[in-house]
């Protein structure tokens, strides 16, 4: 029996010490007084919970019980449906985690060769989602750029493939990362079709 409480003893210390990283990288953006305002009035909020994120994944902390915790926190808030702003709050924390992951890794040159469309794709992976729509217009050839939709149609799927590839089956990593691809895909074919009429 003692091998048993031990193990359930470090199973709940797991689960606070994701709740605690969870609420660390909040801190900058919860006010326990009022509601949760989303977007942050000081924009300089955002880059403190970003820099703490990084800290955090840098220490190893943002594992598979991290994600978890925020997953069923949002799952929680989109039940309730009376926290928007923690509900977007709890999907930035996933955008910036995907950004900082999906970073890491380039395919943008391949020996001396510079790969354009992985290129474009790796500086939208890094962006904040709210400048993905100017990018996107700036970028492709049906807006100002030079990348075929198509082009980055199929950059979006092999990095999808190779994350499908690197990350652990059914793992919160492996949903977390294929969710913000598939989010920038979707981004792109909206533009697309709104910019075609």
């Amino acid at each position: 029996m003692n091998l048993v409480d031990r193990l359930v003893d470090k199973t709940n210390e797991k689960i606070e010490s994701a709740t605690d990283v969870l609420k660390a990288i909040l801190k900058p953006v919860v006010d326990e007084v009022e509601e949760i305002p989303w977007p942050p009035r000081d924009p300089e909020t955002l880059k403190l919970m970003e820099k703490e994120l990084k800290q955090r994944e840098q220490e190893g902390h943002l594992d598979e019980g991290f994600l978890s915790e925020v997953t069923a926190q949002l799952r929680q808030a989109k039940e309730d449906g009376d926290k928007p702003g923690l509900e977007a709050m709890l999907q930035k924390v996933l955008q910036l985690y995907a950004s900082r992951i999906l970073s890491k890794r380039s395919y943008s040159t391949k020996g001396n060769e510079v790969l354009r469309d992985e290129q474009f794709l790796e500086t939208i992976i890094k962006a904040p989602e709210g400048e993905w729509n100017k990018m996107l217009i700036d970028g492709m050839t049906v807006g100002k750029g030079e990348i075929s939709p198509e082009e980055l149609d199929n950059v979006i799927k092999k990095r999808i493939e190779r994350t499908l590839i690197r990350t652990e089956a059914g793992s919160y990593q492996q949903r977390v990362l294929v969710e913000y691809l598939k989010g920038i895909q979707s981004r792109s074919d909206e533009i697309v079709q709104l910019l075609q009429g």
